[in-house]
């Protein structure tokens, strides 16, 4: 296997660019730290064009199989000191791959019969996509669809704080108009969390096919989906502060549904 001692190496500069959303997007190509993720990534079908290993770091890793199910020559080494310095967070198993990104379009969602979806309007934070996409894996949502993004959806922080989930929710990217005509299409009813709604979201029947809207932290859901959406509900908020972190709402909501459900 080729080993990778320099940090002036080609392949090491090319890691670095990554972080970059533009860049990813020129290459095509994704960063993935971490075994379990990788692994994640893997039962989903994504392909990877290259895995490199740090053999003193991935002796001590929970996944020791994982190698097995990659192809030689696309196993690349790094020494511990450049693995190190590259590596974008701690815990990664010795592992990075560069993998391939999948397209994320509304029509290759396969909802069931009576479905239960977050929609994220303009979600610009990625730790807080991957917080909603952790919850949306434990929850076993039918899907998750960005709206307007203004952060990318292969960000490494939305990777990271998603831990591998983005590889196990259905996620489609669209604009808003797109959701609102799909949904209408399938009969969805939407609920807009808003921190002015006059109905209180344990009180909304979420047991018919359901999508529960959520805005940015900073302004909330726009005009757009305030208007469209079939309901407006809110959280209680008790407290000296007006509203909770988007994720945090996504979660009290979408277990709210899921409790209605039987799940």
């Amino acid at each position: 296997m080729e080993q990778i001692t320099s940090l002036q190496n080609p392949r090491v500069k090319q890691i670095v660019q990554l972080s970059k959303a533009r860049e990813r997007r020129d290459q095509g190509l994704v960063v993935v730290e971490g075994a379990r993720e990788i692994g994640l990534a893997l039962e989903a079908g994504y392909e990877p064009e290259v895995i490199y290993v740090c053999p003193e770091i991935y002796a001590k890793s929970e996944y020791p199989e994982l190698l097995n199910q990659i192809v030689p020559s696309k196993i690349k080494v790094f020494t511990q000191a450049v693995f190190e310095k590259v590596a974008y967070r701690e815990g990664s198993d010795g592992l990075i791959a560069l993998i391939i990104p999948k397209e994320h379009r509304l029509d290759q969602l396969q909802l069931k019969d009576n479905p239960f979806i977050i929609v994220l309007e303009s979600v610009e934070k990625p730790g807080n996509l991957g917080a909603v996409l952790r919850t949306a894996d434990a929850a076993k949502v039918d899907a998750v669809v960005i709206c307007d993004p203004l952060t990318d959806l292969y960000n490494p922080n939305a990777i990271r704080s998603s831990v591998g989930c983005l590889f196990t929710v259905p996620v489609a990217v669209c604009s808003s108009k797109e959701c609102l005509d799909w949904m209408k299409s399938l009969k969805i009813q939407s609920f807009a969390a808003e921190l002015q709604a006059s109905e209180w979201y344990h009180e909304c029947d979420f047991k018919g096919p359901s999508a529960i809207l959520m805005g940015t932290e900073a302004d909330g859901l726009t005009d757009f989906w305030l208007e469209n959406a079939n309901k407006r509900i809110k959280i209680p908020m008790r407290g000296v502060i007006d509203s909770l972190n988007v994720s945090v709402s996504t979660a009290v909501l979408t277990y709210e549904a899921m409790r209605q459900r039987g799940f």
